[in-house]
């Protein structure tokens, strides 16, 4: 008989617990109809790099945990450092941001306000013989040069760069969305 009680016991604090948040404010958002403006300081899924103010030191592809980042450095004719060749491939980023914290100028590598980069399927794959499926490389993950640039659909982050804070929306908050019957 104890067990009879017991599960009752549990059925009605469920109920109760149930009836209880059926009269709070509704604070559900309908993504992708309705999107949230995110924190300024979002590490979004998308890396931005710009090439005029890049010295070509390698800090940014040294740091990266997974070797995301592959960039080809040569000496000009002025004998500096210049950059022949930057990609990334987001296949394989993590999105940690430390690219972007080790970079010495603090103006060429940021993280990205994005973050709806994803796609169904992948059309374009880069396989090697001998590699197995998981191996290979998605193409349309690797960005190169000016693909990297920033750009109206490419808007930098505020993660680590105050500068670049300041200029973005404040953030919406779930909190102040009106409730479920005042839609």
């Amino acid at each position: 008989m104890s067990a009879l009680s017991n599960t009752g016991g549990g059925i009605l604090k469920g109920m109760r617990l149930t009836f209880k948040h059926l009269f709070r404010p509704w604070i559900t958002v309908q993504y992708p109809e309705e999107k949230l403006t995110m924190s300024k300081r979002i590490r979004g899924t998308q890396v931005i790099w710009v090439k005029e103010t890049c010295i070509a030191c390698l800090a940014c592809a040294r740091t990266c945990p997974v070797k995301a980042i592959n960039m080809e450095v040569s000496r000009g004719e002025d004998r500096k450092l210049k950059v022949d060749h930057m990609s990334i491939d987001f296949g394989l980023c993590v999105f940690c941001g430390l690219c972007v914290e080790s970079c010495p100028t603090k103006t060429s590598i940021y993280m990205g306000y994005g973050y709806e980069t994803t796609t169904y399927r992948c059309t374009n794959v880069e396989k090697a013989e001998g590699q197995s499926r998981s191996e290979c490389r998605c193409r349309e993950l690797i960005l190169t040069g000016d693909e990297l640039a920033p750009s109206a659909t490419r808007v930098l982050s505020g993660y680590d760069r105050p500068d670049a804070a300041e200029k973005l929306a404040e953030q919406t908050l779930l909190i102040n969305k009106k409730g479920y019957f005042e839609r």
